[in-house]
């Protein structure tokens, strides 16, 4: 479509965009019969495949039964079956969950939440957050004040909410120029410190991503980061909000990727693939023990014309039985230790690829200018951006991931949705090598 001549308001600056006309299992094919092998499920949100026959059933019948129901009214079957599986799922204690319909909503949400629990058990005085640096939660003003991806807060700056970020846990660029476990995971011990300035008493949260995903491209944390983490926050009675809206539902080999490090958060965000994309859908989960006592003190003071939807909620529940009947998030498992392997043999001696690094199947491989200094390309360079042009142009889709070192830095994000096959995998591995070289060489 050329968007000199239509009336849509697009998010980027593209002259032409393919119209897509059908999409089924990975592959989406456009108006004039040109297919696309989805490498990264869209932004990491296409996890059981396009097309799934029980997905648009249960929508079906849901929007015949009832495709409104106000939330303070009313309940409604597609709502509490998908809370009592999450619950069945989820990290221990967390068997509560309000739903939304973005992951932005979710964060905000997450946050009001964590303020008002410690309201309701005698902590008035507690209301800072803490996050990360090269993280991201979303876009709205509440979500973008705790992300911290540099060019999405920018523009937007003074109307931000004051929140502390702490570095990363990412090894290849130590904020601190360590290397583990000789640093003794200073990128944790920096949220103690980080606490203390702030003052105990004043902090609410500490909320961060289980596994680093878009803005830093697949970074698993070390070993001992998330126990050291809890710890910490237990200490000074901070609540440990994990954003999971990536990286849940099976996106790492594991129902949440949590269980991976032996972390049990207070509150846990959820989007993406809780519906596989198929409808808007995010939930906030949150430990039975803190519902407990906002309920006790008059509720959350929260609300959503569209939240607790059945229609998204009966999308979300037909997802999570695709999950659990074709034992995909095993497959996940299996599949992403595959496509890691596949990945680290082509390209780990490529001179423009610093680190593939992931968990799952959710990879990341980061390109620099320099293997040996990891000097990153400038970004008026645009090398993941020109790389990712290329597969699309040979029909792969991978995912962009830049400012990774500052406001350089460069990434590719590979993201399938858990049905892919193995021959497939070998194809966008080798696919990606090709266009580094193309593009780079």
């Amino acid at each position: 479509m050329d968007h000199l001549k239509s009336n849509v308001f697009y998010r980027g600056k593209k002259g032409h965009l393919p119209l897509v006309d059908y999409a089924q299992s990975y592959w989406l094919v456009d108006s004039k019969g040109k297919k696309y092998l989805d490498a990264s499920g869209g932004p990491v949100v296409v996890n059981i495949g396009y097309g799934v026959e029980e997905v648009i059933t249960a929508v079906t019948e849901q929007m015949t039964k009832c495709y409104y129901a106000h939330p303070t009214m009313f309940t409604n079957a597609p709502v509490e079956k998908l809370a009592q599986k999450l619950a069945e799922h989820s990290p221990k204690g967390i068997n509560r969950f309000y739903f939304l319909t973005s992951g932005s909503e979710a964060i905000e949400a997450a946050i009001k939440m964590a303020r008002q629990v410690h309201m309701a058990c005698g902590r008035p005085e507690k209301f800072r957050i803490i996050s990360r640096w090269k993280s991201y939660h979303g876009l709205s003003l509440g979500a973008l004040s705790v992300t911290g991806r540099t060019s999405f807060r920018k523009p937007y700056t003074p109307m931000l909410l004051d929140v502390e970020h702490i570095a990363p846990p990412y090894c290849l660029r130590c904020f601190y120029g360590l290397t583990f476990p000789k640093c003794q995971l200073q990128c944790a011990k920096a949220l103690e410190e980080t606490i203390l300035n702030l003052g105990p008493e004043t902090v609410s949260a500490f909320l961060a991503e289980t596994v680093s995903g878009a803005t830093i491209a697949a970074v698993p944390p070390p070993p001992g980061y998330w126990p050291l983490i809890r710890s910490i926050c237990d200490r000074y009675k901070v609540l440990l909000i994990l954003d999971e809206i990536m990286v849940g539902m099976g996106r790492t080999g594991r129902w949440f990727a949590c269980e991976h490090y032996d972390v049990i958060p207070d509150i846990i965000t959820l989007g993406k693939g809780l519906s596989g994309g198929s409808l808007p859908l995010s939930a906030v989960g949150i430990q039975g023990k803190h519902y407990d006592c906002l309920i006790e003190k008059g509720g959350f003071i929260h609300g959503g014309t569209f939240s607790h939807h059945p229609v998204t909620a009966s999308a979300g529940l037909a997802t999570v039985e695709v999950l659990e009947k074709n034992d995909l998030v095993n497959r996940a498992h299996q599949l992403g230790a595959v496509l890691g392997s596949t990945l680290k043999r082509i390209l780990d001696e490529n001179p423009f690829v610093a680190e593939v690094r992931g968990l799952g199947l959710l990879w990341g491989v980061e390109i620099v200018k320099d293997k040996k200094t990891l000097d990153p390309f400038p970004r008026k360079i645009k090398a993941a951006d020109r790389i990712w042009e290329n597969l699309f142009q040979h029909g792969i889709i991978l995912y962009k991931s830049t400012g990774l070192a500052g406001r350089d830095g460069d990434a590719l994000v590979i993201a399938p949705p858990f049905v892919v096959n193995d021959e497939d995998l070998g194809l966008i591995a080798h696919s990606l090598e090709k266009a580094i070289s193309e593009v780079l060489s």
